[in-house]
Parts: C-alpha cells; sequence; structure tokens
C-alpha cells in the first residue's frame, strides 16, 4: 500500500530519502529500528576520527535509498515484479535490524551473528512481524532469508551483500562523510547509469569500469586508513577485553552493583532476543561507566580506560618486535595476560576474484553482449590481485 503523500528525511549524501509505502514508513518508525539510532556504525573509529558519531540508523535509511535508486533501472523494474521490488527495499532497510551494541566487538566475545539475530528479528519480534504481515504471510520469511541470503532471491541478495551492493555503496560514502576521509568518494550515479540485469544476474556496462575501479580502491584505502586504524583497533580491544572479564566474573557468580541480566541472559542464550534488544551503546556505555566503581581491579581498569580514552599501546606483530614483544609480555601476572595483552591481525585485499556464486565476483557486459569477469577487463584490478592480500598482526598491550 503507498502512502498518500511521499515521505522524505533529509540526507547529507542523497538530498532526501524518499518513502512511498505504508509498510516502509512503520517499519522506519518502529521501536527496533529507532533503537539503530542508538548504535554507532563506527564505534572505536570514533576515537581517532571525531565526527563518526553517524549511526546505524541512518546507514540504514541511507542503503534503503540507494535501493530505491536502483529501482529506477529498467532492467532491474524488468527483472523484478512489484512484491520483490518491495522486499528488495524492505530487505535493504533492515539489513542491520541485528546489529548489537558495538556490533563486531560484541559478537566476537559473546558468540552471536548479527545476520542470524537480524533475521530472527524480522521473524518473531511481535512489532516487525505484524507489519510485515500485512503484507502477506510468507513476507517476514522472504526478507530474512534474503538477509542470510539463502538463494531463494539471489538476484536481492546481489544487490544488496556482494563486492558491489547497495550496503557498501552507502556505507563508503557516509563513512567518508562523517570522518572527513578523502578515499571513500563513490560515483554512485555512474555505477546506477550501467548496472544491467543478464541472466538473472548484476553486469555492468564495460563503460562504467573506470567507476568500478575507483570505488575498489577507495574501499581498499578505507579499510586501511579508517576501519583499521591501529588507535581504533585498540579502543575495541580494550572493550573486548572488559567484556571478556565480565563474561568471566558472572560466570564466577561475582556480585555485580550494575543490573547485568540482559548480558548474563545472552551468555546463557544467545538467541535470547528480547534481552539482546535491550542492548545498545547507551547501556553499554552506562554499563562500562558504572563497572569504574567495581572492587575487581581488573575490571574496573579496563573500565576506566575505555572511558577515559586511554588507548593501549601496540606494535607490529612481527620477528623484528618479537624479542620486545617477549620481554613484554613476562611484565604481565599469567593471570592478567588475558585481559591486558592480545595479538590481532586484520587483513584486506582490492577485489577477490572467486567462485561462482552470485557475488562473488564483479561482471562485465562487453559491448558485443557477452559477459566478462572483471579481472579480465581491468589491468588496475589484474594487478593489484598478483600483489595478495595485505595482512597487518598487532600486539596491544595495556601500559
Amino acid at each position: 500500500m503507498l502512502l498518500t503523500k511521499q515521505k522524505v528525511f533529509k540526507d547529507p549524501l542523497y538530498g532526501f530519502i524518499h518513502v512511498d509505502h505504508v509498510a516502509v514508513k512503520k517499519l522506519i518508525d518502529s521501536s527496533v529500528f529507532q533503537r539503530l539510532r542508538r548504535i554507532r556504525q563506527l564505534s572505536g573509529v570514533q576515537m581517532v576520527f571525531h565526527g563518526a558519531e553517524h549511526s546505524r540508523f541512518s546507514h540504514s535509511l541511507g542503503v534503503y535509498e540507494v535501493a530505491y535508486r536502483f529501482l529506477e533501472i529498467p532492467d532491474l523494474k524488468k527483472s523484478l515484479n512489484k512484491r520483490e521490488q518491495l522486499l528488495f527495499l524492505i530487505a535493504a532497510l533492515l539489513h542491520d535490524i541485528g546489529h548489537g551494541a558495538y556490533s563486531h566487538t560484541f559478537e566476537a566475545v559473546f558468540g552471536v551473528d548479527h545476520e542470524k539475530i537480524g533475521a530472527g528479528i524480522i521473524v518473531t519480534n511481535q512489532e516487525i512481524r505484524q507489519i510485515l504481515d500485512e503484507i502477506d504471510s510468507d513476507f517476514a520469511e522472504d526478507v530474512a532469508s534474503i538477509i542470510l541470503k539463502n538463494s531463494r532471491y539471489p538476484l536481492i541478495e546481489q544487490l544488496i551483500s556482494s563486492q558491489l551492493d547497495a550496503d557498501r555503496l552507502d556505507y563508503l560514502e557516509r563513512d567518508a562523510y562523517f570522518t572527513g576521509a578523502a578515499y571513500g568518494r563513490v560515483d554512485l550515479d555512474r555505477i546506477i547509469r550501467v548496472l544491467k540485469v543478464k541472466d538473472g544476474r548484476v553486469v555492468f556496462k564495460v563503460s562504467g569500469i573506470h567507476a568500478i575501479e575507483s570505488y575498489l580502491i577507495s574501499r581498499y584505502h578505507m579499510y586501511w586508513q579508517v576501519y583499521y586504524h591501529p588507535v581504533a583497533r585498540a579502543y575495541e580491544v580494550n572493550l573486548e577485553k572488559i567484556f571478556l572479564r565480565l563474561k568471566h566474573l558472572i560466570e564466577k557468580k561475582y556480585s555485580f552493583a550494575f543490573n547485568l541480566a540482559p548480558i548474563k541472559k545472552i551468555i546463557e542464550n544467545p538467541n535470547d532476543l528480547r534481552s539482546y534488544l535491550m542492548l545498545d551503546d547507551f547501556y553499554v556505555n552506562g554499563l562500562i561507566g558504572s563497572l569504574i566503581y567495581e572492587s575487581d581491579e581488573v575490571l574496573s581498569e579496563l573500565s576506566k580506560d575505555f572511558i577515559n580514552r586511554k588507548i593501549w599501546k601496540y606494535l607490529n606483530d612481527d620477528q623484528a618486535n618479537e624479542e620486545e614483544i617477549n620481554r613484554i609480555v613476562k611484565q604481565y601476572n599469567p593471570a592478567l595476560r588475558p585481559y591486558y595483552l592480545a595479538k590481532r591481525t586484520v587483513e584486506n585485499s582490492t577485489y577477490k576474484d572467486f567462485g561462482e556464486s552470485f557475488g562473488e565476483k564483479i561482471y562485465i557486459l562487453l559491448e558485443n553482449g557477452e559477459v566478462s569477469s572483471l579481472k579480465e577487463q581491468s589491468r588496475i584490478i589484474d594487478s593489484l590481485l598478483q600483489s595478495g592480500t595485505k595482512k597487518d598482526p598487532k600486539f596491544f598491550y595495556r601500559p
């Protein structure tokens, strides 16, 4: 059902975000979606780039708007019926609905998966389910299947989750805007103009290769200059250690002054969606602020570091620093090493070219109508593929 009057949200990237459907407006207004306002998009990165305070809410609206603009492409309109078009829009809107407090750090410690959680919310949350059931009784399950990439709607999955998709097109531009980085610029209009559908999959006209090359190189630089900045990683390691100590103390029946019921329930059952939805950045920040005053010295120290931005030190975890790292490790009580020391490696490549499944390659439509791979048509990307994946192993320690 369409709104009697289109609703718009003012946005720094797109000018306006356009909402035509009653269901989309209801989803945006739902308490579950509004919760995304309280989850920062870039978590620890904000400790390096102070302007990066934008939320999962604004990103999710942005991905929805990219999907909305994709649907102006004639090939997509022909390939997706009206119901599938709405599925695409709503899956784009809800693709991050399962993200928790400080997102990936929380997932790593507590063993949850935001995509599985998101699918569970879409299917079982009463507020969301009621909105989607008004469209039809199968709609919620279909949106969840897209989030989980179950290949029920492979074309939509490719548009939302692939190496060149609505999600990445928004977060690169949005994150660059709010961090002030010059790397994440994306020629969205050009990419939309060259997007086609052939044999049920997304392809891009050969004339758009330069825009795609620029997008991939921008993404590569954003990872190494922004997302993987060592100070942001150090801050997130600090948070990880707080969660780890919390988990240990909860399991040891330590008596906390602060209400930890939601986290306790997540430890007992990672699929407890009611407790999961209670956890956002606001809750975690308040929790950590209170943990400063706990009698457990380790937890208190870790919490003070986090709240007061006492960034941990780090060294490259390589042979040149092996002796120094061993010297630092020996300075710490063995019982405290799991909480004050960490080795973490991140890696990224400009582009991956493997597999034949949807989304695993970027396909190029040649002028003669044949389809080729980006690797075969771009000397720049081919040369970057030959250089391999860049890795950055770091040793973090509490000074």
